[in-house]
């Protein structure tokens, strides 16, 4: 077995959204309550990942199954991992390993269900069948966005309540900022197989907007991520130090103006992508780091 293929078709970087998701809920959790299961933890992040996991391999399988993937050009950032058409694994093999990580991810799920009940149930059964649809119905109905930002959004609640069994305003903003980050990220990554995807059927959210006035949109995603993080703290919702995430408004404001100057220029593209991606983790870092610092600032 080739672990460095598998690493490679399971996109190690993007599980970081799931890893800051799930930290967050941890940290506010621990920030309100001063309370942290250890255990829980280690569980519900190993749950969080293997979904995450699932959604990447199926990802990989349907895309190669519609021929995507072979008509599209690969960057480091969008057009698949390449490991199925450059012929690496068997198409049988990822999509096995994809329905595995579900089943994985799906039992940490069911474990907190016996324990928590039907809340989690509700987390547990979007997750499942968005996962499973996500390549072929979600997408297609131009709702991969909207399906990450909800994600990430019940990624925090579920880590938040599984600690607490709450779920309060300040989790619910919370999971909207990461979960925006995350869409930004899956938005920017689109324009480049824009023409890929809309001869197989798919209808991105660029797709439906045009790349020049999908450019523009842009600016909607750390809006809301900067706004929901500055109203939190003017609310007493968020520790003032989450207030830190704001340092990145430089690199937002260079992915934005690359944005606008290269949406159509594929050679250029690559640097566009590659800052809003560090944009989108170095912010969602930051705010996570923001609620440490709040714990840390609590008990001196």
């Amino acid at each position: 077995m080739n672990i460095s293929v598998w690493l490679r078709v399971i996109r190690i970087k993007f599980l970081l959204a799931s890893v800051i998701a799930v930290s967050l809920g941890l940290a506010m959790s621990y920030w309100h309550t001063g309370r942290l299961d250890v255990m829980h933890s280690v569980i519900t992040m190993a749950g969080v990942i293997s979904l995450h996991a699932s959604v990447d391999l199926l990802n990989d399988f349907w895309d190669y199954k519609r021929g995507i993937d072979t008509i599209t050009k690969r960057t480091k950032f969008s057009g698949g991992t390449g490991v199925l058409p450059e012929g690496l694994l068997k198409p049988s093999h990822v999509y096995m390993a994809g329905i595995a990580f579900l089943i994985l991810g799906s039992l940490a799920g069911l474990y907190f269900i016996v324990i928590y009940g039907w809340i989690i149930a509700v987390i547990l059964g979007f997750a499942i069948l968005s996962i499973y649809f996500y390549s072929t119905k979600i997408v297609d109905s131009g709702l991969g966005e909207i399906f990450v930002g909800i994600k990430g959004t019940m990624i925090v609640l579920g880590t938040y309540f599984i600690q607490t069994q709450q779920i309060t305003p300040s989790s619910m903003l919370g999971g909207i900022v990461v979960g925006a980050l995350s869409s930004l990220v899956l938005y920017i990554t689109s324009f480049p197989d824009l023409d890929a995807d809309k001869q197989k059927g798919r209808k991105t959210l660029v797709i439906m907007l045009g790349k020049k006035r999908a450019s523009n949109v842009f600016w909607a995603f750390p809006f809301v991520s900067y706004g929901i993080i500055v109203s939190g703290v003017i609310l007493h919702l968020f520790p003032v130090f989450c207030l830190m995430s704001l340092a990145t408004i430089p690199l937002m404001m260079k992915s934005g103006l690359n944005l606008r100057r290269h949406f159509d220029d594929s050679d250029k593209f690559v640097s566009v992508m590659k800052s809003a991606l560090l944009f989108s983790r170095i912010t969602g870092a930051l705010f996570v780091i923001g609620f440490l610092v709040g714990i840390i600032a609590n008990n001196n």
